[in-house]
């Protein structure tokens, strides 16, 4: 792996994984530090940084990099199985271009009020999905994997989820997506029932299971609350970034897709207001922020509509804007009892605001500090390195538990972060 990440390499292989968000108590006799709960690392669409997308190979390495939680987006089949692809089109994610067998299938549906050409995954059964393989869809990122691996189901992603967790004997869990609900409700193909069953079958359909289920929709999370006590988690969506940082909407990424069906005048924004915030609180867990409504950055210098090359390395892109203070959605999230996991952080520079020089896991760290209760990462074990460092920060202590100090195995520190006896 090729991620700049300030950590040493020794604490990344020794500072263990696994709490599943449980809390942290600090053992400090004369300060002691209020309860901290392990930020989550969610493995954002498996090791996305890596391999292609949605597959049990990418997922598994995102597991071995150190991912709490994997993260399959979930659409429907013709024939009603649910299987991991960001989208319900199969033209970016999938070798079907390339198969003449099935050129009569691409065409054009309006997905959330756009019109939309491509092979959409309702339109074949499972057995024909099966025949097709995952690509990466970011030229940027390795493509010597494309066309290796097969396009997984919901259940098969459970049982390799349960299979690492018993594997390292740590808590991995699962965290859903249900993508686009009102489109497939047209399709008669409504995802929430499905995903239930799944979960039912393998015995996480409750509150205690290492589930959350996650959606830019509104009505099918408050349908899913009233069938379910699996935590769920309302996504928080936006369009751009304007050059003085603040988020801007346009459709479909200004407001949840059912709402604009029935016309509801509210956007993103209104969720995470102090009033929104209360809103969700009342169906759903905790909220999936777009990271820029917790932290934006701003260009350095303008330029028309957008920034201008304020490096001159002659791109224009996220090292070319420069960090603003936090904003108050985290405190305010927390005040209304809910969870914030953010989206989505990845490795490359043109990704990353000038503030962090380049190196990823100082974004990480700025977040932590911001005390998100975990995170989407396209790159684990990033993310487990800087989660690594930030607990040393607070925690130092912990220095004596990776070295297996005497008296270390019986710290309740030691113990709640995975160094305690073990079984």
């Amino acid at each position: 792996m090729n991620a700049r990440v300030i950590v040493s390499s020794a604490l990344v292989a020794m500072l263990l994984a696994g709490t599943g968000g449980a809390a942290v108590a600090d053992s400090g006799k004369a300060a002691k530090k209020q309860d901290f709960a392990l930020p989550l690392l969610i493995g954002h669409r498996g090791a996305s940084g890596h391999l292609p997308e949605h597959t049990l190979e990418s997922y598994a390495l995102a597991i071995d990099l150190g991912a709490d939680y994997i993260e399959p987006d979930l659409v429907a089949t013709k024939d009603g199985a649910l299987i991991a692809r960001h989208e319900p089109m199969l033209g970016g994610t999938t070798d079907v271009a390339s198969r003449p067998e099935f050129a009569g299938r691409k065409t054009t549906r309006v997905l959330d009020g756009v019109s939309t050409t491509d092979w959409f995954a309702s339109d074949f059964t499972l057995a024909e999905i099966k025949t097709l393989r995952a690509v990466q869809p970011l030229a940027e990122r390795n493509q010597a994997f494309n066309g290796r691996y097969e396009i997984p189901t919901f259940a098969e992603v459970i049982a390799l989820a349960k299979r690492k967790a018993a594997d390292a004997g740590r808590t991995i869990g699962v965290y859903p997506e249900t993508k686009h609900p009102t489109f497939h409700q047209t399709l008669a193909l409504p995802l929430e029932e499905r995903v239930l069953d799944e979960l039912t079958r393998a015995g996480w359909n409750r509150a205690d299971a290492p589930v959350f289920i996650q959606s830019f929709e509104v009505s099918n999370l408050q349908y899913l609350r009233s069938r379910t006590r699996v935590k769920l988690v309302q996504l928080i969506d936006g369009d751009d970034v304007a050059p003085d940082g603040t988020v801007t909407l346009a459709p479909p990424y200004d407001k949840p897709y059912d709402w604009a069906v029935r016309g509801d005048p509210r956007t993103f924004k209104d969720m995470l207001t102090p009033a929104g915030l209360r809103e969700i609180a009342g169906y759903a867990d905790g909220i999936g922020p777009w990271k820029p409504y917790l932290m934006s950055a701003k260009c350095i210098t303008v330029s028309g509509n957008g920034c201008a090359d304020a490096n001159g390395d002659g791109l224009v892109n996220e090292m070319d804007r420069v960090l603003l203070p936090p904003t108050a959605v985290v405190a305010d999230a927390k005040a209304a009892g809910l969870l914030v996991h953010p989206f989505t952080f990845r490795n490359e520079p043109r990704r990353l605001a000038s503030d962090y020089k380049g190196n990823p896991a100082a974004e990480y760290l700025r977040f932590f500090e911001m005390g998100v209760d975990g995170l989407f990462s396209d790159f684990s074990e990033t993310a487990y390195a800087a989660r690594a460092e930030f607990l040393l920060k607070h925690y130092p202590q912990l220095a004596a538990c990776i070295k297996r100090e005497p008296g270390a195995a019986s710290d309740p520190l030691c113990r709640a972060t995975g160094f305690g006896p073990r079984r």
